[in-house]
């Protein structure tokens, strides 16, 4: 068990480190583990939304919270949303079982800061309008937990941010298809972004791609990638489907991402989506129980997934996803 990290859970013990209150971040290693030396940390957006709002967006207050959310729970899991982020650090030492990543690799992780040992000596620097936030502290990575190492060829914060959500456009690439209509919910944020890129390779020029974002200005990124988007509340369930509607000329969408960082957006999924299509719910902001008693209600038959952040190859997919869309790596950049 101590390859999941069960062993680090204080508070209470022998459950898996994401229903722990409090993580075990005191030293030794296990065999297995991986002490990570953190400079960067990317807050989940929908955690990141959460703490600006409830702070006013002052840096003060936003700094103070994170560092007491790490100092009380041994992780970065914000108490509201229940996510957390990921890191970016180099290797330091390795438990007696570990022969890779090499002492002195950078790396970035591809698990939740919700489920890792986390210490913050210091926030460095802050800006209330990203996510990215200079640290100085010590992290533990468990067997199981996957990690990437950081390439060359991109600057770290774009590498941070398209991590963060990598598995979104990983999901994409499983289950969009030649010819299929697809609806983005939050379509401007990072998770949408690289989901319209990689849907727009999916469904081909027989298919069409739609991403919904709010406030306007964020739909100019989507449509520099080459979908139709428009400016619409996601939250609000009516001016969704009637957006999607007259877009699509009558139609729904065959497949429905959900990646807005707000709560609220599923029954606009819901409707947005043909009785036989699919939703892949990614945002942390959803409520599973809102989304499945929404789909009963309405007396629809559409298949709903949780957009599970790990998929095999997600991040190198990701990643050259912005290689190879300019648009996309200067709003990732930003």
């Amino acid at each position: 068990m101590e390859r999941f990290g069960i062993h680090r859970s204080l508070e209470p013990p022998g459950v898996l480190p994401h229903q722990a209150d409090r993580l075990n971040t005191s030293l030794p290693l296990k065999d297995d583990e991986v002490l990570i030396d953190v400079d960067l940390i990317n807050v989940d957006s929908a955690s990141w939304q959460q703490i600006r709002e409830s702070t006013d967006g002052d840096v003060k207050a936003i700094v103070a919270r994170i560092l007491e959310i790490v100092r009380e729970h041994g992780k970065l899991q914000n108490p509201v949303t229940g996510s957390g982020g990921m890191l970016v650090g180099t290797v330091v030492a390795l438990g007696t079982h570990r022969v890779e990543p090499a002492i002195g690799t950078r790396i970035a992780s591809l698990v939740s800061l919700a489920v890792t040992p986390l210490v913050l000596d210091e926030i460095v620097a802050l800006d209330s309008g990203s996510e990215r936030v200079k640290v100085k502290g010590t992290a533990i990575l468990f067997g199981s937990s996957p990690y990437v190492e950081v390439p060359d060829d991109l600057p770290d914060h774009t590498v941070l941010s398209v991590l963060d959500v990598c598995g979104a456009p990983a999901w994409m690439a499983r289950l969009a298809k030649p010819g299929m209509n697809v609806v983005v919910l939050g379509a401007g944020g990072k998770s949408g972004l690289l989901s319209v890129a990689q849907a727009l390779r999916s469904v081909g020029p027989s298919g069409r791609v739609l991403g919904l974002c709010y406030p306007p200005p964020t739909t100019s990124v989507v449509e520099h990638l080459g979908a139709e988007a428009a400016a619409v509340d996601c939250t609000d369930p009516g001016a969704v489907i009637e957006c999607v509607t007259e877009i699509f000329e009558g139609a729904t969408a065959d497949l429905v991402f959900v990646c807005a960082n707000v709560p609220g957006c599923e029954g606009a999924a819901v409707l947005a989506c043909s009785d036989e299509g699919r939703i892949v719910f990614f945002s942390m902001a959803t409520s599973f129980v809102a989304a499945a008693l929404t789909a009963e209600g309405m007396g629809k038959s559409c298949e709903m997934t949780i957009g599970n952040g790990y998929v095999p190859g997600h991040a190198e997919l990701a990643l050259n996803l912005v290689r190879d869309e300019p648009a996309l790596a200067a709003r990732l950049a930003g």
